[in-house]
């Protein structure tokens, strides 16, 4: 006879721990189906509000011993169009915070959440996939790439942009695809970041050096993929890029991990809550990496489930059901307001259109100038 749990996770990353260690926390017995993955090489830029809940939801303690603190924002607008924006700087201090957020890396985070995780009675983790799932009268049963079958009451898809939760719960998605892609690495710059993440804006995309801790960055650049590709194609062939696109404000720019291209697109859904069903991260949202939003957002999905989770009545028939609607209503408004934010800033930079153009320079002008529209602007970015 299958095991039944109250709550089954499918998804091992960090949105997938984080959901799992929620979810016990709350009481409820919970299964994670986390298969087993290669280590995860990049960064996460977590403002302070995400920092402020992983501290609460005991996921992490100081993040000072994780993770390397964003003191400050620095946009330039490097293209060579008429209407060029004007250098734009934010620093924490002006808004009273200590840092913006914590540069962490995800191997060091996902440890850190998998330490919270060990010992909590009602979390029970099982390294494989969920080969396929259905759902009775009140039950999903599902079957796991082992062999074993349980059977749970509500799902949470934390499965990525392919999420097999997100078509066994028939929620709709619309995903469009851009012509750029992402290089992302690691690298040694002769002059520091000091705390201050360097933003340059050019027509293909951001070209970002995120602050890893003296003299160490994180390399976010975004443009079409055969540039991409031909800059990488040799270590030196790439120092030099680098260098060029920084405008050579940090010196020498020496790659110290191999970079990886990833290609870029957007992703929502209609509702992230659905016949007892809920999507976490990318399986309900993705984004260009742009404007730090990705795993900020799948924390504030944990968030907002774990306030449902504690207002439900486990002992009420359909409480499940009831947790998916009330999940779906409760990050409505996050998500579209955040990806309407994403998109317009991504699209505005890319956009060749004269118009478009004029409003993004007047929007910096305006950021750099109306000290209310920054604490704003600011806020917003932090997901407040």
């Amino acid at each position: 006879m299958a095991e039944v749990f109250d709550i089954a996770v499918i998804g091992g990353g960090l949105t997938g721990k984080a959901a799992a260690v929620s979810a016990a926390r709350a009481g409820f017995s919970t299964i994670h189906i986390a298969p087993a993955a290669p280590p995860d090489r990049r960064t996460s830029a977590l403002m302070l509000p995400s920092v402020d809940f992983m501290r609460k939801a005991e996921l992490i303690d100081e993040p000072a011993a994780l993770g390397v603190p964003l003191e400050s924002i620095r946009i330039i607008d490097a293209t060579d169009r008429f209407l060029r924006a004007p250098e734009t700087f934010f620093k924490s201090s002006e808004f009273d915070h200590e840092a913006f957020g914590w540069n962490f890396g995800n191997e060091r985070l996902g440890k850190a959440f998998e330490s919270a995780a060990a010992g909590l009675d009602d979390l029970t983790t099982l390294q494989t996939t969920l080969a396929t799932a259905e759902r009775g009268e009140e039950l999903w049963t599902l079957s796991l790439g082992d062999g074993t079958q349980v059977q749970v009451r509500l799902l949470v898809g934390a499965d990525g942009k392919a999420s097999s939760v997100r078509k066994l719960a028939g929620i709709e998605v619309r995903e469009r695809r851009f012509a750029q892609s992402a290089l992302v690495g690691d690298l040694e710059l002769e002059r520091p970041l000091e705390g201050c993440s360097t933003e340059f804006h050019y027509p293909d995309g951001p070209f970002t050096f995120v602050p890893a801790g003296g003299h160490k960055a994180n390399l976010v650049w975004i443009d079409k993929m055969s540039v991409l590709e031909a800059a990488r194609r040799d270590p030196e062939t790439l120092a030099a890029a680098l260098a060029e696109k920084s405008m050579h404000l940090f010196g020498r720019v020496t790659p110290v991990t191999p970079t990886f291209v990833f290609p870029l697109s957007t992703l929502s859904v209609d509702v992230a809550g659905k016949n007892a069903a809920v999507l976490v991260g990318e399986a309900a949202h993705a984004f260009p990496p742009i404007g730090a939003q990705g795993l900020n957002l799948g924390l504030r999905d944990v968030e907002d489930l774990a306030a449902c989770l504690a207002a439900a009545n486990p002992g009420a028939w359909g409480w499940a059901d009831s947790v998916a609607r009330a999940y779906g209503r409760s990050r409505a408004s996050d998500l579209t307001r955040t990806g309407v934010f994403v998109d317009s800033l991504f699209r505005s930079l890319l956009s060749g259109w004269l118009p478009a153009q004029a409003l993004r320079t007047g929007g910096l002008w305006a950021l750099k100038t109306i000290p209310a529209l920054r604490r704003r602007a600011i806020a917003f970015g932090m997901g407040r």
